[in-house]
Order: C-alpha cells, then sequence, then structure tokens
C-alpha cells in the first residue's frame, strides 16, 4: 500500500505533534488539496505557537485573501513584516511588504503608505 505525502505527513506529526517544519509541511499540502479549512488551521497555529517561523505569514496572509478577509490579511503581512525584520531576514521582509502594500492597495512606486 502506498501512502500519499498527506498520510506521510500526519505519521509524522503525530510523532513530532510540535515540529513547525512539518505543520507548515501539512498547512501547504492541504492548501494543495483546497482543504482551506485544514490548511487555516495549522497556519494559525503556527503563527500561535511559533510565531518566528517567518515562512508562515506570507501565505497565510494569502489564504486569509482568498477568503476575503483582508483585514486580517494586512494584520498578518504586518506581524510577519515585525518578525522578519527581528530575525534580519530582508528577503522576507521584502515578500511580505510587497504584499502588504498590494493588499493595501498602494502601487509600487507609490511611498506614501
Amino acid at each position: 500500500m502506498e501512502f500519499s505525502r498527506l498520510d506521510k505527513l500526519l505519521e509524522f506529526i503525530k510523532n513530532e505533534p510540535h515540529d513547525e517544519f512539518l505543520k507548515y509541511a501539512l498547512a501547504t499540502e492541504y492548501l494543495r488539496l483546497n482543504q482551506t479549512d485544514k490548511a487555516l488551521y495549522y497556519y494559525e497555529d503556527l503563527v500561535t505557537n511559533h510565531p518566528g517561523y517567518v515562512g508562515t505569514y506570507y501565505h497565510l496572509g494569502k489564504l486569509y485573501e482568498a477568503l476575503n478577509r483582508t483585514g486580517e490579511a494586512i494584520m498578518t503581512y504586518q506581524n510577519g513584516m515585525t518578525i522578519a525584520k527581528q530575525k534580519r531576514d530582508n528577503h522576507a521582509y521584502s515578500e511580505l511588504q510587497a504584499v502588504y502594500k498590494q493588499a493595501m492597495g498602494v502601487e509600487e512606486d507609490d511611498d506614501d503608505y
């Protein structure tokens, strides 16, 4: 019997229930399978229990936007930018800043945000 990627991840998380990478991988896999409620659960768990896992903020914000929860997306991007700045992760910061500006309706060359 061959296990799917999701099955494997669910088996791994049983042994490592607090592993942030596994939670992130599960969220991403659920999103790929269009199970947004489960993806949302894992992304929100990550920002609550593993706030330093910077990659989460971009994807959670984008999911919020897809669910027409723009206010929550903007707040998520802001929180992610704060964490990225603290971690000196300039790449993540610039990605979050770009989606934040887009969600806020700020034009790319408009510096008044």
